[in-house]
């Protein structure tokens, strides 16, 4: 059995917190068991001094056990990473939440990676999201976006991971409030405004003290409702970065698509509609609806032969995706989700319909293979 000198995964250890791999010393014998927690320097620098060891075959990252995971488990990978990221965002006061918050995140963007339609059908559907507030998964998810736009724009791998840092902590100074509005039906009170009109820059100073030093990333966090020409907030700027351009076009899309107690969720078809409309000669506005089309994953559709069904996965053009027909032309549930190709004759999309047209409901964890089909 292969084994690695903890010295050399001593990255991997956060003092104060549980360890993630047992170490044995050099006889085999346990010395800590996973999870259990190295306290100080000093008990580190004692194991080291032990020539201590860790099994090569625990050392398997984050991101490498979720590119390896049986595609059905899944859904199941994005409910526990969305839950391990709102724990981590709710609590920015802590030591060290920068490292918390890279570790975090890496199991989210492995999962984008592994499978994008899959992570546009999280911002859609929203149902990973779980119990989580709603600022935590209006985060989330306008991180997915933003990183899944900077990459069809072209940008480099530092910019889109920083992106979608800084979309997932834009908004930390006010999580707490954003819960609030949700279901909140009184007007804003002077008191909400204030917050609302300084988090940006609150959001950023919170980032600073738990040792973000990344100047791009704290730029973005600090400028997101930043509009050129000076109509923004906080600060009226007349110039605003690329970074924060984004996350602006990113965050009213991914806003749209929630629900509030005063509104519906706006069908996807209609936020992307409308950022195009709002904002048609940038080029950002014509990337998020390219990336998501006109029928994104998570979308509840009507085909042409009459069934209805939810997409899966985005097709060859932004009107054709590839759907999971639920229920027939009479309304009655199919035994089983069949996959429609929509660019073929007789299953081309007409319209959207809303959630409530179905009346059948089926496990994540099948649409997700018959996606991958």
């Amino acid at each position: 059995m292969p084994y690695s000198p903890l010295s050399a995964v001593k990255h991997r250890i956060r003092l104060g917190g549980p360890v993630p791999f047992n170490i044995r010393g050099q006889d085999n014998r346990l010395l800590l068991a996973r999870g259990q927690v190295i306290r100080d320097e000093a008990q580190l620098e004692a194991l080291f001094e032990r020539d201590a060891l860790v099994d090569m075959d625990e050392l398997k990252g984050p991101r490498s056990e979720v590119l390896e995971a049986p595609v059905e488990t899944l859904p199941g990978l994005w409910s526990g990473c969305i839950d391990r990221v709102g724990r981590t965002l709710r609590t920015p006061t802590l030591p060290e939440f920068a490292k918390a918050l890279e570790e975090a995140a890496e199991p989210v963007l492995a999962l984008v990676e592994r499978d994008p339609d899959l992570a546009i059908f999280q911002v859609v559907r929203q149902e990973a999201a779980g119990k989580n507030p709603y600022g935590v998964a209006h985060s989330v998810h306008t991180a997915i976006a933003s990183y899944l736009v900077a990459q069809r724009l072209g940008w480099d791998k530092p910019a889109v991971e920083r992106v979608f840092k800084a979309a997932l902590t834009m908004n930390i100074a006010m999580l707490e409030l954003q819960c609030r509005l949700a279901t909140q039906v009184t007007p804003l009170t002077a008191a909400q405004r204030e917050v609302i009109h300084e988090h940006p820059t609150r959001s950023a100073e919170m980032l600073e003290a738990s040792g973000v030093t990344d100047a791009d990333w704290l730029a973005a966090v600090r400028n997101h409702h930043e509009v050129p020409g000076g109509s923004g907030y906080p600060r009226a700027c007349q110039d605003v970065d690329e970074m924060a351009s984004l996350l602006r076009r990113v965050d009213m899309y991914t806003a749209k698509l929630s629900p509030r107690i005063t509104r519906k969720a706006m069908p996807a078809n209609q936020a992307g509609r409308d950022l195009f409309i709002q904002d048609a000669k940038h080029p950002m506005a014509a990337a998020v609806v390219k990336e998501f089309g006109v029928y994104p994953p998570g979308c509840f559709v009507q085909l042409e032969c009459g069934e209805l069904g939810v997409v899966i996965k985005r097709g060859p053009n932004a009107n054709t995706p590839v759907v999971a027909s639920l229920t027939a032309r009479n309304g009655d549930a199919l035994m089983e989700p069949t996959r429609r190709q929509t660019d073929s004759r007789g299953f081309a999309v007409v319209g959207v319909v809303p959630e409530s047209a179905l009346r059948v409901r089926v496990s994540p964890e099948k649409l997700v293979v018959l996606a991958t089909r």
